[in-house]
């Protein structure tokens, strides 16, 4: 926990992994966790569709998945501050989408695999 999945426009030129870096950073500003706890999968996509098609902006959409129990206040708050971090790494036009979900604290189950 957290869970932080990117998705992105394909070709999108920006510092994927520095953003997470940063996201990682700022999570424990507002939620009660560690960075070390914070795990991020980014996922190009193949393709994107905006509208009908006419858009060529690009899109890139941000799901946090935190353990239930946060305030409405705190995962709004963690949605406005990853967008506006967004804003400092995404240089063209762009959708973004930036959601903060929770995550059952009685069916979530963690698992550090040593791989033996």
């Amino acid at each position: 926990m957290p869970q932080i999945l990117i998705d992105h426009s394909p070709d999108l030129d920006f510092d994927v992994t520095g953003f997470a870096k940063e996201v990682h950073q700022l999570i424990p500003q507002v939620v009660n966790t560690r960075v070390e706890d914070c795990k991020t999968l980014v996922r190009p996509a193949a393709q994107h569709l905006v509208g009908d098609g006419a858009s060529t902006e690009a899109v890139v959409l941000v799901e946090i998945k935190i353990l239930a129990g946060r305030s409405v206040e705190v995962r709004s708050t963690l949605s406005a501050r990853v967008t506006e971090l967004l804003r400092a790494y995404v240089r063209v036009p762009a959708a973004f989408c930036v959601e903060v979900t929770e995550l059952d604290r009685e069916t979530y189950v963690f698992v550090q695999h040593s791989g033996q």
